[in-house]
């Protein structure tokens, strides 16, 4: 080979081993980084991985008639989602674990806190051979995730399976690693039924859990642990489960009656928890009463700040939030989320008639 292109082939390869050198180094690109190029307004969001197909949906349909605005959310868990919003580096935080008083001191002209949809979280398990849903009494879902029950055979969950052939398999209990509001409305729910739980771990959106608790972050990672994992048991909401073709179990309710997930039974578990809307819309609600409510609910919100340096941002956040609250919701069934109750929609929207006012 010509010395002069023998050159040129070694400074060629050594430019291609810059340029990835360089890629590796690099910061990985955020959801924000990734939307915002160009001209045009930038709306950044973060929470809450429960809700996170909802508001993938509801900016794929809100873009496509609003081209001039960069929409972006980042499903990094409702405690990180509530960090970057209180951190201002996020337009809009998403939990499912309401913000309190005190994390919403320091805030510029307040938060307003609005919830924007509902959802289910299911209890799913991983049974190969077992073809019918499994029916799982208050007490003996509670014991498990206490670690009380640990074979699939115990005499308790073949009690309420008559005709199942259990496995004598170890239970695998699979929960959130991160903070999760997915957690802490699953836990205010089993420290409602169990003096046991309310008085051990207790409610939280990260909590210390039985040895052996295998975990991951987000819903979707939950989901995709059980689902190649035998033997195991965790919560997730339950679109996620579905998608996965996950079985679903049917816990009893308040009432004594087994009930699957659904939006019908998780609608009738709304009814019963929201005839008296609270003015700060904290509506938690644990252990809803009917006999074909489903038993674990929860709200997803929306938080604002009361006050944006730029008022063409505030407009735009009024507008998108208000269109999720009337408009967006028929997106909501067909992902498996609970479309909110009329009630609760108009005291959202009268909330939000103040903002940037």
């Amino acid at each position: 080979m010509h010395p002069f292109a023998r050159l040129a082939s070694t400074l060629l390869v050594f430019g291609l081993l810059l340029s990835q050198l360089g890629a590796c180094g690099r910061a990985p690109e955020t959801p924000a980084d990734s939307d915002q190029g160009g001209s045009g307004l930038a709306l950044t969001g973060a929470g809450s991985t429960f809700a996170a197909p909802f508001f993938e949906k509801l900016m794929e349909v809100y873009r496509a008639d609003h081209p001039e605005l960069h929409l972006s959310y980042g499903a990094v868990g409702s405690g990180e989602g509530i960090d970057r919003f209180l951190a201002g580096s996020v337009d809009i935080g998403a939990t499912d674990a309401p913000l309190s008083a005190s994390e919403a001191e320091g805030v510029a002209g307040g938060v307003l806190q609005l919830p924007v949809i509902a959802g289910m979280i299911a209890i799913t398990y991983n049974l190969p051979g077992i073809e019918s849903p499994l029916n799982l009494p208050r007490d003996v879902y509670a014991d498990i995730f206490l670690g009380k029950i640990d074979r699939w055979s115990d005499p308790r969950i073949a009690a309420a399976n008559l005709g199942v052939d259990l496995p004598h398999k170890l239970i695998q209990i699979v929960a959130r690693l991160d903070s999760s509001g997915t957690t802490f409305a699953f836990t205010n729910h089993l420290a409602a039924i169990s003096p046991e739980w309310a008085n051990g771990p207790g409610v939280g959106k990260q909590i210390d859990w039985p040895g052996g608790t295998m975990v991951a972050r987000g819903n979707e990672g939950v989901a995709h642990r059980i689902k190649i994992t035998e033997g195991s048991i965790g919560y997730v909401e339950s679109g996620f489960a579905e998608r996965l073709r996950l079985p679903l179990a049917w816990l009893e309710n308040r009432a004594g009656g087994f009930v699957k997930p659904n939006v019908e039974t998780g609608q009738r578990a709304l009814a019963g928890g929201s005839d008296t809307v609270p003015d700060d819309l904290r509506l938690i609600i644990t252990d809803p009463e009917g006999a074909r409510s489903y038993p674990i609910v929860t709200y997803t919100w929306v938080l604002l700040r009361g006050a944006y340096a730029d008022p063409a941002k505030t407009a735009a956040l009024r507008d998108m939030i208000r269109w999720a609250l009337t408009s967006g919701q028929e997106y909501a069934e067909p992902l498996r989320y609970v479309p909110l109750p009329n009630n609760v929609v108009q005291a959202a929207l009268t909330e939000l008639d103040q903002f940037g006012g």
